[in-house]
């Protein structure tokens, strides 16, 4: 019994230790700039809490999946007066955060973000959307939860989770 118990926690251990070390520690992020345009007339819904305001929807053709290990995508959210804003990210999920790589207003021009930085995914007010897009089906653990851009939209389309809007 002793020994069961023994290996048991030897194993959690080793397992929480692997979470704790870089697999990879000559990764880097590949340049990206942002893309051309984007298109609102197919956004997919991100389901959001029924206490956001704002529309928020993916572009699918902008959705990729690098060979970082980073899908990036361009959101748009949609104010109730119909006033949008775009966003072109980033989520890494190995390590559970977003970046923002550059924003568009009305005009549609891209205005690169000066300080990107990764920032969590959990507790930031300003990247609910993106815990929300990793939660339903870009990431899987710590990894991109699918080979394929395609793959990953359909898992974005597919029904709305309780308590969520559409």
């Amino acid at each position: 019994m002793r020994v069961s118990v023994f290996a048991f926690c030897a194993l959690i251990a080793g397992q929480s230790y692997a979470q704790l070390v870089d697999l990879d520690p000559d990764w880097k992020e590949q340049i990206v700039g942002p893309p051309a345009t984007y298109r609102v007339d197919r956004l997919v819904p991100i389901e959001m809490p029924r206490y956001v305001t704002m529309k928020m929807g993916l572009d699918p053709d902008s959705l990729t999946i690098s060979k970082d290990g980073i899908v990036r995508y361009v959101v748009v959210a949609t104010s109730e007066s119909g006033s949008r804003t775009a966003l072109f990210e980033g989520i890494w999920c190995r390590t559970g955060e977003v970046k923002v790589y550059a924003r568009s207003g009305s005009d549609g021009k891209w205005n690169a973000m000066e300080d990107a930085e990764w920032r969590p995914l959990s507790g930031n007010q300003r990247s609910m959307h993106a815990l929300a897009l990793a939660r339903q089906g870009v990431c899987n653990g710590r990894s991109a939860a699918a080979a394929t851009p395609e793959m990953i939209i359909r898992k974005l389309s597919q029904p709305a989770h309780a308590g969520m809007q559409k």
